[in-house]
């Protein structure tokens, strides 16, 4: 496991067109992310969403910053409010801001401006289908993914679901960064297998950044 070299400087991998894993690239910050995770949850509670065709989602969301994603009976959609509070999402934390931007600066893209970061938590067993992101109105700007905890296998593929995928090995403070040709890319994760993290326990966590709505 990639774990083994933990004291390694951070270092930059080729995904794709517009795409790169920065190995190691969070994992100086990972205290004050999860920290951060926390005070986030704390208000807007994780919460397994049920997707419009009534499918329960294994993976456990919240969100945070002026838009959350997430669903109702006519489809995704981006809200400033979360449904299970009626109050704002929380706002996005500095921590989460300033990772965006170094990540997505280091891969090429140096004006993102994420208004947008949903929260995963993957138990032992949860997975992300293949799928596209392609909710948002700004599809010009990347998206910057951040792994802590436990390892997950993900799998990223091309703009057709039929595409063959390239599956990699993602473990605590990586950060994968998609943008330009690659930005609706079709990706996923494979079932978390069970483990254990010192920072996380029995989970794996994911920051997933996007921006919204367009640049003026």
């Amino acid at each position: 496991m990639l774990d083994l070299f933990a004291d390694e400087h951070p270092w930059q991998e080729p995904l794709g067109p517009g795409a790169a894993i920065l190995r190691r690239f969070a994992v100086a910050r990972a205290e004050t992310l999860l920290a951060d995770i926390a005070s986030v949850a704390a208000v807007s509670p994780f919460r397994q969403m049920v997707t419009p065709g009534g499918y329960t989602m294994s993976v456990a969301m919240t969100n945070c910053g002026a838009l959350g994603w997430t669903t109702d009976l006519h489809g995704y959609l981006y809200s400033p409010n979360d449904p299970q509070t009626n109050q704002h999402w929380p706002a996005m934390p500095d921590s989460f801001r300033q990772l965006a931007d170094h990540a997505a600066r280091e891969a090429g893209y140096p004006d993102f401006r994420p208004d947008a970061c949903l929260i995963n938590r993957y138990g032992v067993g949860s997975k992300l289908s293949l799928h596209q992101d392609k909710d948002e109105q700004e599809l010009r700007a990347p998206i910057v993914s951040v792994s802590l905890g436990l390892p997950a296998i993900f799998q990223f593929g091309g703009l057709s679901r039929s595409d063959p995928l390239h599956r990699v090995l993602l473990e605590h403070g990586d950060v994968v960064v998609w943008g330009g040709v690659s930005r609706l890319f079709y990706h996923g994760v494979q079932p978390l297998k069970e483990g254990f993290h010192p920072a996380t326990g029995r989970f794996r966590l994911n920051l997933t950044f996007r921006q919204v709505c367009k640049s003026e």
